[in-house]
């Protein structure tokens, strides 16, 4: 009896259905989750760069001037670049725009203060400076008298003949050039007249 009743009841129930316009139908399938995409975070440009002061080289006593070294992005306003600088443990320069360096090392120190977006703020950086003595260049070779050839890249002959009065040079394709045996070569004829030689007449 319970399942005659059961059966009508589950007739009923599809007609209403049926007449209500319902369709009863499969389950449709869940869309496939959608690939995951991973997207890198852009890396972040520093408002300002300090940037290294390359090695210098200067002559004899000359100095070297040094001065900051930075970049900077495009809206911002620098409001001071400045250097300090150490040598040893003595600070020979600070809160400087430029400074000249003699031939040594030096602790220098870049200080930038700079503006953006209405805030101020400051960065620094310290760097090892080399400032490095050009070698002087050998402008003569001493000779022993003996020989007649001079080394190469110092063709001028210097021939002591007497006082130093008689001090001469002598250049390529002068009569008495190949058989002097010099006591001084030189690079150039300005060389040796610096050095008190004159020049030889023939």
């Amino acid at each position: 009896m319970n399942k005659l009743v059961q059966r009508a009841l589950a007739v009923v129930a599809t007609g209403a259905l049926a007449f209500s316009g319902v369709t009863v139908s499969a389950a449709a399938p869940l869309p496939s989750a959608a690939p995951s995409i991973t997207v890198a975070a852009a890396k972040k440009v520093p408002a300002v760069s300090i940037k290294k002061i390359g090695t210098k080289t200067v002559s004899g006593a000359a100095k070297a001037t040094i001065k900051p070294s930075y970049s900077k992005a495009k809206n911002v306003k620098i409001k001071s670049a400045l250097l300090k600088v150490v040598k040893g443990k003595k600070t020979i320069a600070n809160k400087k725009k430029s400074v000249k360096l003699a031939a040594g090392t030096y602790k220098v120190t870049t200080t930038v203060k700079y503006q953006i977006k209405g805030k101020t703020s400051t960065v620094k950086k310290t760097q090892t400076l080399l400032v490095k003595k050009k070698a002087a260049t050998k402008r003569s070779v001493k000779m022993n008298g003996k020989a007649k050839n001079c080394p190469a890249g110092y063709p001028v002959k210097g021939n002591r003949t007497g006082s130093e009065k008689e001090w001469k040079y002598h250049v390529k394709g002068q009569r008495f050039y190949d058989i002097t045996k010099p006591e001084e070569c030189f690079k150039t004829a300005a060389d040796a007249r610096k050095a008190g030689y004159r020049a030889s007449k023939i």
